[in-house]
């Protein structure tokens, strides 16, 4: 059975244009690894080398995001009542106010304030409501926040 991804529309949207960029650069590491063969010797062939490992990387990064793509799950947004997938939750930390976006793992990028519901502050938000209170374990040490918003 296939594993199901959790990603919002904006993110699959994100990941269709990474790979319609990905595939149209295909053609051009081709040309790459054609010219190189024309250098010769490919044993010591570093621009062949250097091509084969792009087009690796590139082939690899295409077939992962086919796969996300094909298993898809895509979040529900709307009016939450507690943080779930796709809640932006707006935290308190004394003074310090922040705000985070609970997507799945494929999406998480905390310095976009997308945030994993895996991850340790995914995990302590999950569930809570307005008002409440939740401590979160970080490998720097532990934080308490009171959520503010949910939306």
């Amino acid at each position: 059975m296939n594993k199901l991804y959790q990603i919002t529309k904006e993110g699959k949207k994100e990941l269709e244009t990474e790979l319609a960029a990905l595939k149209s650069r295909r053609g051009m590491i081709a040309e790459k690894i054609a010219d190189a063969r024309d250098y010769g010797d490919l044993s010591e062939n570093a621009e062949y080398d250097a091509a084969r490992e792009e087009q690796g990387l590139v082939e690899s990064r295409i077939s992962e995001i086919e796969d996300i793509l094909l298993n898809a799950d895509i979040i529900k947004g709307g009016k939450k009542t507690s943080v779930g997938l796709g809640s932006k939750v707006e935290l308190k930390n004394g003074k310090k106010t922040i705000s985070y976006i609970v997507v799945g793992p494929v999406e998480a990028n905390p310095l976009e304030g997308k945030i994993s519901n895996e991850s340790p502050i995914g995990v302590a938000l999950f569930g809570k409501k307005v008002g409440e209170k939740t401590t979160v374990t970080t490998p720097k040490g532990t934080i308490n926040y009171e959520i503010v918003a949910i939306s």
